[in-house]
């Protein structure tokens, strides 16, 4: 019996099996900067699988000196009622014509992608956009979006119908249709990984792609807000103080970005290691 004890004793004391350390990320940050105003501009991945630990060193240090953290749009967490009175008759129609949950990413807005990122354990949820909110929120910081939910929401209803890919279409074998999604389960996990040590060549890429398939939603959905977005930026470059933007890493890539577009109104960025 007194065996049986020492052993459970034992057993008890013994260390236990610790979590896996998850991996250290980091992911692209810029900064533009005068003598009485910083504005750091982070690229966020929309979902994420929750692995990897991206809100420290820089990103960290540079969102706590922040007072504000401004998102590309203030999504409601949960499930949107669009009989609000914030919501105009228009906007009503569009809810019941999206098939998804508006979101800020345009990866987000198909059921396919929704469902690709899922399989490879990304959730919204681990978003460094809710990430960044929550946080921000619990420190009492302003958050505000640089474009509302109608706005948005306008602006997918204009959009031209996505072809879905050839398997999917009706009439296609039903055991082909796991083949796209695999593909598109792969070009998420990879863009993620990209996401994570702050590779941009993946975002132009698809960046690429999108706009020779359906030049009007590259426009919509990237040149003419990227634009926008600059406008805002250098308007606040105006005002004294430190200001957190965090947008969709696709937005700070390639020839139409935010960063190009700051340029052109001759507002520098630098990149912050």
């Amino acid at each position: 019996m007194v065996n049986l004890l020492i052993a459970t004793a034992l057993a008890s004391a013994a260390p236990q099996a610790l979590p896996p350390t998850p991996e250290n990320a980091d992911p692209a940050m810029f900064m533009v900067r005068d003598g009485d105003t910083t504005i750091y501009i982070f690229g966020t991945f929309h979902a994420l699988d929750g692995k990897a630990d991206w809100f420290n060193d820089g990103v960290r240090a540079a969102f706590d000196t922040s007072g504000e953290l401004v998102l590309e749009t203030l999504v409601p967490e949960g499930p949107v009622d669009p009989a609000q009175p914030q919501f105009s008759n228009a906007a009503r129609q569009r809810f019941g014509r999206l098939a998804v949950a508006p979101s800020a990413s345009f990866l987000a807005t198909t059921r396919l992608a929704i469902d690709a990122g899922k399989s490879q354990g990304m959730q919204v949820g681990n978003g460094a956009d809710m990430v960044l909110r929550r946080a921000a929120e619990l420190a009492g910081k302003d958050v505000e979006g640089l474009e509302t939910l109608e706005s948005q929401l306008s602006m997918f209803d204009r959009m031209p119908p996505a072809s879905p890919p050839a398997r999917l279409r009706p009439g296609a074998p039903v055991e082909d249709d796991a083949v796209p999604m695999q593909s598109l389960s792969k070009a998420m996990a990879d863009m993620q990984t990209a996401w994570k040590r702050g590779d941009q060549q993946v975002f132009v890429h698809m960046l690429g792609q999108l706009e020779k398939s359906s030049p009007d939603t590259y426009r919509m959905m990237f040149t003419e807000r990227n634009a926008r977005w600059a406008d805002w930026i250098a308007a606040r470059m105006q005002y004294p103080g430190t200001v957190f933007v965090a947008v969709g890493a696709g937005h700070l890539a390639g020839k139409d970005s935010l960063l190009v577009r700051l340029a052109q109104l001759g507002v520098e960025s630098a990149r912050v290691d």
